[in-house]
């Protein structure tokens, strides 16, 4: 066992430091292909994660035709094509442009966008954020000076729920029962309140600023600033002013969310609702599966939570599907032990990760089964833990001959549990990890 000892989770600025950037960011996207272990790999942003029919009718065929026959889910509600070949940008580049889903070649890494995956579908929120979304989108790929942003900033679009306001987004927009916009930067529980038309606008300023505070450092993200992000603020604040866009005249106190919880698995809304949510483990679907979603319904929503939310299907025709599904691996009900599962790629298809680390999250869920109320867990096979949540989890990540696993909860990492060739032992340390009272 490690020392026993609690450190906060904090981000890396927190050191007063900015961290080091001395070479471009390397983010994969649809025109940059990553070469990982299985072949190349490409990551498709899909803003608000919506795809229609026929873009998702785009992504199976380059899946297919193009790489090994699976759609690999984000924590961003992007897709990853894996298995590519060395040689396939050309054509990749002309199937998800004719769809669509390459709207500015020079943009392409920089659509990081993640909304409430429910609204305006459940009567819940304050608003349908869709109309910001396309907003936005049309913005951040009709700037110059958005191209700058790195691959990694991340925009959020809240219906006013708390969801996706808990991700640790960049720039947020927070929707407001009167109809306005509260904006929010970074983690900062101070915001600006902007008017609901301009509210798409006032995100792309604020993106704009944070380039400008950052280029003496070249930091990818806000947490990476040197100072805090309510000083960012003020300055989003001043370019406001600058630009035109009316900004109420005092910040306001706004706790960040932290739930940070997807959509609940089953039918959406009312009973009889034309709109479902499935999980995927481990955001993991074969061309069947995703075949299947995308016939059901007239657009697919993925979430940051790596689940699919199927909108449009035929009224009563739910049940039947979500008992398909089911039976075809995915998570169509309450009281999955796979909820709240997640892993990297881990080996054979990455070559830092130290484990196979999805053959282990898919042994502890069958050896473990489905307990109630307990905090999520993603299995890391390295330090760099791509893709893992925020908030309260088990983190369990791969070390020579082992794994060690610590609990996150409310910001701090507890004692760490270093766990060497046990699957029971493990089992029991990642159960531990993952109950929610001491």
């Amino acid at each position: 066992m490690l020392a026993a000892m609690s450190v906060p989770d904090t981000p890396p600025s927190a050191s007063g430091a900015p961290p080091s950037r001395d070479r471009g960011d390397a983010c994969p996207g649809s025109l940059r292909l990553h070469r990982a272990d299985d072949g190349a790999l490409a990551r498709v942003r899909i803003p608000g994660g919506v795809l229609s029919d026929r873009q998702a009718d785009a992504l199976l065929e380059a899946a297919r035709e193009l790489g090994d026959g699976e759609l690999h889910l984000t924590s961003r509600g992007n897709v990853q094509l894996r298995g590519l070949g060395a040689e396939c940008g050309g054509e990749l580049a002309e199937l998800l442009g004719g769809a669509g889903l390459l709207p500015s070649w020079s943009h392409e890494r920089i659509r990081n966008v993640v909304a409430s995956p429910l609204s305006g579908l459940d009567g819940r929120g304050h608003r349908d954020v869709r109309p910001w979304l396309t907003a936005l989108d049309a913005l951040l790929c009709g700037s110059d000076k958005a191209a700058g942003l790195s691959g990694r900033f991340l925009f959020a679009l809240d219906d006013g729920r708390g969801d996706v306001d808990a991700l640790g987004a960049d720039v947020s927009l927070l929707a407001a029962a009167d109809g306005s916009a509260l904006l929010r930067i970074g983690a900062a529980e101070t915001v600006v309140r902007v008017a609901g038309a301009q509210a798409p606008r006032a995100a792309l300023i604020a993106a704009g600023t944070f380039l400008d505070a950052a280029r003496p450092t070249g930091v990818w993200r806000v947490a990476e600033l040197p100072f805090p992000a309510a000083e960012l603020l003020e300055r989003v604040r001043k370019a406001l002013g600058a630009a035109g866009v009316e900004a109420a005249a005092g910040a306001e106190h706004v706790p960040l969310a932290t739930a940070a919880e997807g959509p609940g698995y089953g039918p959406v809304g009312v009973p009889g609702a034309a709109s479902v949510c499935v999980g995927v483990p481990l955001g993991r679907l074969t061309g069947a599966q995703w075949e299947s979603l995308a016939r059901a319904g007239s657009e697919l929503r993925l979430t940051p939570w790596r689940s699919v939310v199927v909108t449009g299907m035929a009224p009563g025709g739910a049940a039947a599907r979500l008992r398909e599904w089911g039976e075809a691996g995915l998570v169509a009900g309450p009281g999955s032990a796979w909820t709240g599962v997640g892993a990297c790629i881990g080996r054979p298809g990455c070559a830092k990760s130290l484990a196979d680390v999805r053959g282990d999250a898919e042994a502890f869920v069958r050896s473990a089964g489905a307990v109630a109320g307990q905090f999520p867990v993603y299995w890391s096979g390295c330090e760099r833990r791509c893709g893992h949540p925020g908030g309260d989890r088990a983190d369990v990540v791969a070390v020579p001959g082992g794994y060690r696993v610590t609990q996150v909860r409310d910001g701090v990492r507890g004692a760490p549990v270093t766990v060497q060739g046990s699957p029971a032992d493990l089992a029991a340390a990642v159960t531990a990890a993952r109950r929610t009272r001491s």
